[in-house]
């Protein structure tokens, strides 16, 4: 249970570090020919805006129902989709890439731009969620790297293990990915085969008894395998959470164990990918929407995505992966319908 301190040492702390953290992230924005202050926003965003985005981020981060796939949704709803280049007080162009001698063209900053980068940005509160109600693992993992806590040891190196491919193939494919799969079709294509893989996955659980482990006892096999089908994720709509999940309890580990592990294994691949997307964007970002809204949509991801975490240890337990299948289809086929009705272009 979280104590009332530790929730206010979060906040004040995020509060403070944000100011610090993110005007280092990306120079990438830039202004023709005067650039307007950072913290003016040139686009809106509204305080219920950031409520919302932060809530879904938060709620679906951990939940196997994917964080990804619903962001993309809810920026839909909020019409956070324009592709239309923005323009600064002075009238110039804001740019997401100035015109360079590779790109003469350069790519103006747009409301859409600005929105996916927000989306990831703000994972920084559900990443500390994870690292306050998780506090104990990771500081054996430290105590290991430093060579005085074995078991602590072996937890860092499986969950590494499991990193590593996640961090190769999304270097590589990050810009294909942004391209090609942020869609609301492809996240129903998503929403279908995951669930599909849930149902088959508690089904297989359900016909062997996997008994509770005192610890996240990996192999280096299992860990590398886990960490192949968190590739899968990468798709829009799939899940990371629930690649992992299901990972787990192929690897062994029952639904508690799988859960744990699919956490502290995001908290290192969240962090990683929300560092790089924000050096890569987050000053564009934060030339759209400004600094206030950024805070709370992160600080309200973390408040949400401790109750979900709490939430979803605690069903997984006693009920499996079930009702969260049965989600993503009825998602799928509310999307599909939407999409038939031409409600998304």
């Amino acid at each position: 249970m979280l104590k009332p301190t530790t929730v206010r040492k979060f906040i004040l702390s995020a509060l403070g570090l944000w100011p610090m953290i993110l005007p280092t992230f990306g120079a990438t924005a830039a202004v023709e020919p005067t650039p307007p202050p950072a913290a003016t926003a040139a686009a809106e965003l509204t305080t219920r805006d950031a409520v919302i985005l932060g809530v879904v981020e938060g709620v679906t981060e951990f939940l196997p129902i994917s964080s990804t796939g619903h962001l993309i949704i809810a920026s839909h709803f909020l019409g956070l989709e324009s592709e239309q280049p923005l323009t600064g007080k002075g009238g110039g162009t804001l740019w997401y890439k100035k015109p360079s001698a590779k790109n003469p063209a350069g790519v103006p900053l747009t409301l859409k731009l600005a929105a996916d980068t927000y989306n990831v940005v703000i994972q920084f509160g559900a990443i500390g969620a994870v690292a306050l109600l998780y506090w104990a693992q990771l500081r054996a993992m430290a105590r290991g790297l430093r060579g005085r806590d074995p078991a602590g040891r072996r937890l860092l190196i499986v969950i590494m293990i499991a990193f590593v491919p996640a961090a190769v193939i999304g270097l590589l494919a990050h810009d294909w990915i942004d391209t090609h799969l942020f869609s609301v079709p492809a996240v129903i294509v998503a929403q279908v085969a995951g669930a599909a893989l849930m149902l088959y996955a508690e089904a297989w659980r359900k016909q062997r008894t996997l008994a509770p482990k005192p610890e996240l006892a990996l192999t280096v096999g299992q860990a590398a395998r886990i960490g192949l089908l968190q590739c899968v994720a990468m798709w829009p709509g799939t899940s990371r959470s629930m690649m992992t999940i299901v990972g787990g309890y192929f690897s062994g580990l029952d639904p508690r164990r799988s859960a744990e592990f699919s956490f502290l294994l995001g908290f290192v691949t969240l962090s990683a990918a929300t560092l790089f997307k924000s050096y890569k964007s987050g000053a564009a970002m934060i030339e759209v929407f400004g600094w206030s809204h950024v805070i709370l949509g992160a600080v309200v991801a973390a408040v949400t995505a401790a109750l979900a975490v709490r939430f979803l240890v605690d069903w997984l337990t006693r009920h499996g992966l079930a009702l969260f299948a049965w989600y993503r289809l009825i998602v799928a086929a509310v999307l599909g319908g939407l999409l038939a009705a031409g409600f998304f272009k």
